[in-house]
């Protein structure tokens, strides 16, 4: 892992990785909302790319799971019902699991000066209450986290999971923690991080995933109750 300040060579990305980088965004924000579907032509145009690395971008995301084909018909926006929101948490568990492993035998110190900020920008958003805010101060602290792993595999597989995070924020908004509540657990990761104490942060990280996965099983249960039959999110 390089010391900070160290300059690294610039990765050259090409064009399709450019357009599967906006595309993810606009899915994760709802500017591509669950079920839409997507146009070759007018989506080019939009974009003003050519259909060539357009395909090459939609394709990416169809492996990722966030973008589905249908034979004649097209491509779509994933909708994610409740049995898929739990999915990601547990896969988010294995690999913020693992990221925090190497964290831990690697560079704290490099962790700790990254993370810092992010703490702080959940602190921010938790003053205004504002729930999309403190979205994405939560999705920027695990997004950190992992990459200071330093693992840009686990950085990859990351960053699906969390733009699938963001597509259920309605139903999250629901088993949603309070301001307080959230801030204090990103804080006990941090501290964890600070002492040393692997052990005690892998249970907070289990615990922060599993936590939700339990609240989002009691409010789909609760409204199983009352809406029966229903399997996607609202």
């Amino acid at each position: 892992m390089s010391a900070p300040g160290q300059l690294r060579p610039v990765p050259r990305r090409s064009t399709a990785e450019l357009i599967a980088d906006q595309l993810r965004s606009a899915i994760m924000y709802g500017s591509l909302s669950p079920g839409d579907q997507l146009g070759e032509a007018e989506l080019a145009g939009r974009l003003g790319v050519s259909r060539g690395p357009l395909r090459e971008a939609t394709q990416r995301l169809v492996q990722e799971g966030l973008l589905r084909s249908e034979r004649h018909r097209g491509l779509f926006v994933r909708e994610l019902a409740p049995s898929d929101v739990r999915d990601v948490y547990v896969a988010r568990l294995a690999v913020e699991r693992a990221a925090c492993e190497l964290i831990m035998r690697g560079n704290r110190g490099e962790a700790l000066a990254r993370l810092t900020p992010a703490v702080d920008r959940l602190v921010e958003a938790a003053a205004h209450g504002d729930r999309d805010e403190m979205s994405d101060a939560d999705q920027e602290f695990h997004r950190t986290l992992v990459s200071c792993s330093g693992n840009s595999r686990l950085e990859r597989m990351a960053q699906t999971l969390l733009v699938e995070t963001r597509m259920c924020l309605t139903v999250m908004q629901k088993v949603y923690p309070e301001p307080e509540e959230l801030l204090e657990e990103h804080r006990r990761i941090l501290d964890a991080i600070v002492e040393g104490a692997e052990e005690r942060l892998l249970s907070l990280i289990e615990s922060h995933m599993l936590d939700t996965v339990a609240r989002i099983n009691g409010e789909v249960e609760a409204g199983d109750g009352e809406r029966p039959g229903a399997d996607s999110v609202d």
